[in-house]
């Protein structure tokens, strides 16, 4: 169904291939994975396949690709339409229409279909996506994973031979993950889709592919085989199959249930163990920062006006607002003992619906907190009330002292930082370097801060690389560097490992903890449950705007079956949460 011969990419302006030597064949009516580190060319392999590649992205291919027997050199997207149905890792760039109902009946519209088969397979979508009761909201009004799983269906309705998708599952929280995992299954083996998907998290995924198509690193020739041989020889792999690593097991167990049949051996030899007790956060605050004078070289760019990049103009969004009267400002730190942040009671209500209800939360010095729960329970609308974004209906929220929406950037810069979901809103400049350069310049940072950031979470990076060039983990570890490089005493950050593979992640874990022992508090928003069992001190769980559970992460996750990491359900009832627990116990 979908055939690479000998494909290269070359983008304008890049001295060698982003992808080259690309031969393999995709069979009518299986699902393959696209693995791979951040930055390996999986979206532009996945381009190829809809003829975005290169016929919007530029660039030059050479060899050739067909789907259903088109040649995609010659057959432009409109012309694949039918045939090929493709999801970004931006949902937002997918959308056309306003609505949820509008939106997955548009692609049908186009085919022109007719209406009552257009009817009926809308209804089919809103069920098999878990989205009726969203059928009149405006799309605008929907959290990340609501939005993500909009976006699949509008391209399950008008029933394409092939779905090509990347990272379909990063913004979903575990069970609508498996839902929509559940869907493909179905075409797969029903109905003979062919599907092509790209994913960084292999543990939701794995188990279902019929073969695995790794990209080891940039430009080197892609490995097809059986799932388990891929893996044993990838350098990115789920929980699962580094504890089958470790514990010597061959074939490598995919699934928690392979793994458990396996792990008898491992719990005897782990039996009389208990995992290391987490760090207890500090009790000191953070240093400040060190403050450059005002009217010293390093003014905050103001939103609207033009950047120091040549050719960069300034685009409004949240950095923005963190920049605005920043000049001379070094980072406020609480007193000693003192929380970060306080919420007391907090409601809050967002185009006619209650998105917060009566939410206590206390966030100490050195604290890292995991807020968890289904895609829509509130948890971006409580990182956006502790940053000011987001104006209360009733309760408290300090910050530092402050309350947030009623202060100036000036006071918050000084004690919250905030990387939103979508690190286009903090990215601006034409070229790596001169995001890092501003970023220095406005937190006060000493030269080299922010790109020594960047160089730690995304290595070989070049400085003249465009950050639209970048995928999208690595346009997040950007804006994370971005926002990392002022220090502040309060980190929030929404779904920070989105588009991040396990290298990536592993990196960013290192710095945070550093941050953390240094008395930084951080509360992020994530579906990661690995991400929270590596990571966190407590986990707050979050539905329908309410906190039904807040403990230490030992404590919520292993009791919960959705936000129990894996190794947890391989080796329970042992308490274990992570495989370097394991390793350290073993060693």
């Amino acid at each position: 169904m979908i055939r690479f011969e000998d494909v290269s990419v070359t983008y304008d302006g890049a001295a060698e291939p982003t992808v080259r030597a690309v031969d393999f064949e995709v069979p009518e009516g299986e699902l393959v994975l696209l693995a791979g580190p951040s930055g390996v060319g999986k979206s532009t392999v996945l381009g190829a396949v809809s003829g975005l590649v290169p016929h919007f992205t530029g660039g030059t291919l050479r060899g050739r690709v067909t789907v259903a027997g088109r040649d995609t050199r010659t057959h432009k997207p409109r012309e694949l339409a039918d045939v090929v149905g493709t999801v970004g890792q931006d949902p937002l760039s997918h959308f056309v229409t306003d609505t949820v109902e509008d939106e997955l009946a548009y692609g049908m519209e186009s085919l022109g279909l007719a209406p009552a088969v257009m009817r009926r397979r809308v209804e089919e979508t809103l069920d098999l996506l878990g989205l009726a009761a969203l059928r009149d909201r405006p799309i605008a009004t929907l959290s990340g994973g609501q939005q993500q799983r909009v976006a699949i269906g509008s391209v399950l309705t008008p029933h394409p031979q092939v779905l090509v998708l990347d990272e379909p599952t990063s913004a979903l929280d575990p069970a609508a993950a498996e839902e929509v995992l559940a869907v493909l299954q179905r075409l797969v083996h029903d109905l003979g889709t062919t599907v092509l998907l790209a994913e960084h998290r292999l543990e939701r995924v794995v188990q279902y592919a019929d073969q695995v198509v790794l990209l080891p690193a940039p430009g080197a020739a892609p490995l097809l085989g059986a799932p388990a041989d891929v893996m044993a020889v990838s350098p990115v792999y789920p929980p699962v199959v580094d504890l089958g690593r470790l514990a010597g097991w061959s074939p490598l167990p995919l699934t928690v249930r392979d793994a458990r049949r396996r792990a008898g051996d491992l719990r005897e030899r782990l039996s009389g163990r208990e995992p290391a007790p987490a760090p207890l956060p500090p009790t000191a605050p953070p240093a400040p920062a060190t403050s450059t004078a005002p009217g010293a070289p390093g003014t905050p760019r103001t939103a609207g006006t033009a950047s120091t990049t040549p050719g960069t103009v300034r685009r409004p969004g949240l950095r923005g607002l963190w920049r605005r009267g920043a000049t001379g400002a070094a980072t406020a730190s609480p007193a000693a003992g003192a929380p970060v942040a306080e919420v007391r009671a907090l409601g809050v209500r967002r185009d006619g619906v209650q998105a917060l209800r009566h939410v206590d939360l206390t966030v100490a010095p050195g604290e890292t907190i995991a807020l968890m729960g289904r895609n829509g329970a509130g948890k971006s609308t409580l990182l956006g009330s502790l940053v000011g974004l987001v104006e209360p209906r009733s309760g408290v929220v300090r910050v530092g002292g402050t309350v947030p929406h009623r202060s100036s950037p000036r006071e918050l810069v000084r004690r919250v930082g905030l990387v939103p979901q979508e690190p286009r809103d903090l990215l601006y400049a034409d070229t790596v370097a001169a995001e890092c350069e501003a970023a220095d310049r406005d937190a006060h940072a000493a030269p080299g801060t922010c790109r020594a950031l960047v160089h730690e979470l995304l290595p070989g990076v070049a400085d003249a690389t465009h950050p639209r060039d970048l995928s999208e983990g690595q346009r997040l570890a950007l804006a994370l560097a971005v926002v990392l490089a002022a220090r502040p005493p309060l980190l929030l950050l929404d779904e920070p490992t989105r588009g991040l593979d396990y290298g990536a992640k592993a990196r960013l874990v290192a710095v945070l903890r550093g941050l953390a022992a240094e008395g930084h508090a951080i509360v992020l928003a994530t579906h990661d449950v690995e991400l929270a069992a590596e990571l966190a001190h407590r986990v707050v769980l979050v539905a329908e705007g309410e906190v039904i559970a807040d403990g230490p992460t030992a404590e919520v996750v292993v009791s919960s079956p959705s936000y129990a990491p894996q190794v947890t359900k391989i080796l329970a009832p042992q308490h274990w949460l992570t495989v370097s627990q394991v390793r350290e116990a073993l060693t």
